[in-house]
């Protein structure tokens, strides 16, 4: 499986749906169809959202960073 963190390429709004795609094998638009899905049910769905999009690094940034180590 391939590291969290969001694409510069390909991505909507903040990455999050295109990042955990890549990850999981999936296609982006896949995974955003599952996340508007998930919209209809109760819940904290846009708060995750903002969660992730500041805890997943920006992939230029997650390549700079491991090219430090």
């Amino acid at each position: 499986m391939n590291r969290l963190a969001r694409p510069t390429h390909g991505r909507m709004i903040g990455g999050v749906c295109a990042a955990l795609a890549r990850r999981f094998g999936t296609s982006a638009t896949t995974m955003r169809v599952i996340f508007l899905l998930s919209c209809l049910l109760p819940g904290p769905q846009f708060l995750l959202y903002i969660a992730l999009w500041i805890l997943f690094p920006s992939e230029d940034k997650a390549d700079r960073t491991q090219a430090a180590w």
